[in-house]
């Protein structure tokens, strides 16, 4: 833990990776969304029809107003950092079409994935870990004899009870107490 790095207040501590991040953000273009669904699509298909409105979708922004309006925004010049998420990606503009919305890509070189760096190589071959099933736990007998008492109150609970055919039901105890069985007060 660290002093905090904007404000060097020592008594609000960062971990060393949030004061990385502050210290040192990762700078991400606007079009990388663009350049990394264009990598995506390479894999499968040599030409791309893309709709405005789609594109505004994997950038996850709106495309500026010069997009829609000249064909000139659509040139594949390295200076232009939008040209630059579809150059990088290994395609170039073939077709715009302004009075529909839409943009055809072509794939014109290989673009190799990004290769991780070294320290994130896995060196040993992967060995799976040890799984340990858990064995059939069997009920104590102090648990088992439980249950059987249970299970022979259940019985005999069931057995005590009359069963009374008809639509009456069983006089409770405490009125067998009071009254005789010949005759009810009024």
């Amino acid at each position: 833990m660290i002093p905090d790095v904007s404000t060097g207040d020592p008594r609000r501590l960062f971990c060393l990776n949030c004061a990385r991040r502050v210290v040192a953000p990762s700078i991400v273009s606007k079009y990388s969304g663009l350049t990394s669904y264009l990598r995506f699509r390479g894999a499968f298909t040599p030409i791309v029809k893309l709709a405005f409105a789609r594109i505004d979708g994997v950038i996850g922004e709106n495309l500026p107003m010069s997009a829609y309006r000249s064909e000139a925004w659509w040139t594949n010049s390295q200076a232009a950092p939008h040209a630059r998420g579809w150059l990088d990606a290994g395609w170039e503009v073939q077709e715009v079409n302004l009075k529909e919305g839409y943009v055809v890509f072509k794939k014109v070189k290989q673009v190799p994935p990004k290769r991780k760096s070294p320290a994130s190589e896995i060196k040993k071959p992967f060995t799976p870990v040890r799984v340990k099933f858990p064995k059939p736990k069997t009920p104590s007998k102090t648990k088992i004899s439980k249950m059987y008492a249970r299970l022979k109150n259940m019985e005999r609970q069931r057995t005590s009870v009359p069963v009374v055919h008809g639509s009456f039901k069983p006089r409770p105890k405490y009125e067998k107490r009071l009254f005789k069985p010949d005759e009810k007060p009024s």
